[in-house]
């Protein structure tokens, strides 16, 4: 556990940056049933592959300009000259294929939306639309996949998605709050489950 410049207590994985304790506490876990951040969330965790999520926590503000906000109606109708001008764009990861994929899962997410009606109830009827609460002592009980992520990972590829894969899932699932991974002894844990550890 961490402690920054006060005395609540932290999942230790935040280290001492202000931007990624900050994530840790107001964000990481907490559930999230907006579509556009959901979808922001998705495709973030897709550019991260191969990279650190503290180096996305850093261009975040330049990929939500770049990415008008991630409003998948806009995303979805980017053209050649509007991914080339991405690909020029030193405030994001200038990926060609995490770029491409941006394009085509905000078009899986406009027929998930059209067939559910929000991308919220399709991700959350996975979970039951309740939060899965692990009790996790440290970094040593983390999973990394699980067969819920294993099903989405699946069923969202069958849609054609791309960059999804079942460990960037489980990820996505921590950070929305679909799963609640915050160590036992962290006040955010407290917080979002009333202290029953």
């Amino acid at each position: 556990m961490e402690n920054y410049g006060d005395t609540k207590t932290r999942c230790n994985w935040c280290g001492d940056t202000s931007i990624y304790v900050d994530y840790h506490d107001t964000e990481w876990g907490r559930p999230v049933h907006d579509d556009n951040k959901l979808f922001e969330m998705l495709i973030l965790e897709g550019a991260q592959a191969g990279l650190s999520w503290l180096t996305i926590l850093k261009k975040r503000e330049n990929y939500r300009a770049a990415f008008d906000n991630f409003d998948p109606a806009k995303v979805a109708l980017y053209d050649d000259a509007k991914i080339e001008e991405l690909m020029a764009n030193p405030g994001i990861v200038r990926n060609r294929l995490k770029i491409n994929a941006a394009v085509a899962n905000a078009k899986v997410v406009l027929a998930i939306q059209e067939e559910h009606g929000s991308l919220a109830k399709f991700l959350w009827s996975y979970v039951e639309h309740k939060p899965i609460v692990n009790r996790f002592a440290n970094i040593d009980d983390f999973v990394t996949t699980s067969p819920i992520s294993d099903k989405i990972n699946k069923d969202l590829k069958k849609r054609g998605m791309n960059f999804v894969g079942s460990t960037i899932i489980y990820a996505f699932m921590q950070a929305v709050g679909m799963v609640n991974d915050h160590f036992v002894d962290c006040f955010v844990f407290e917080e979002l489950t009333g202290g029953s550890a």
